[in-house]
């Protein structure tokens, strides 16, 4: 069986997050998503997810090409890496993590793992962050007409 590992954030759910996890699903037969806790987003990012680590993995869970979803490791990624052992890790077309970096990372940890990163869907509302954006301008708008 051939293991795929994904991973990401998946605050706020979206189209862009399905076609990542359906391509990551094509490169294998069981797709495990990593889900971020809020403390490594809060560290990488700067700021805490909208919704809870807890209910995110749940959200992930429920989609369709998820074989499973667990929450990450909160000091050292590659140790939930360690622990699924995957053959392939796929990596959003966005993220900004060195494929081959991780390769050799993973090799020194006694891990073959091939990377691969899931190509681009455009849409203007594939991010999260975008998505938020339009939220508070067409909520400032309608504050504008009131």
């Amino acid at each position: 069986m051939k293991v795929v590992m994904a991973s990401g954030v998946f605050d706020i759910l979206h189209l862009g997050h399905v076609h990542y996890l359906n391509e990551a699903k094509k490169l294998g037969d069981k797709l495990v998503v990593v889900v971020a806790r809020d403390i490594t987003v809060l560290k990488r990012k700067g700021r805490l997810p909208i919704v809870p680590d807890h209910l995110r993995v749940q959200m992930v869970a429920a989609l369709k090409p998820v074989d499973e979803a667990i929450l990450g490791d909160t000091e050292d990624f590659y140790k939930t890496v360690e622990a699924v052992k995957p053959d392939v890790i796929v990596l959003g077309y966005d993220q900004k993590f060195d494929p081959k970096e991780i390769e050799r990372e993973c090799e020194k940890r006694g891990l073959k793992v091939k990377v691969e990163r899931a190509p681009p869907l455009s849409h203007d509302l594939l991010a999260t962050r975008r998505i938020i954006q339009k939220i508070l301008e067409r909520e400032g708008d309608r504050g504008k007409r009131t």
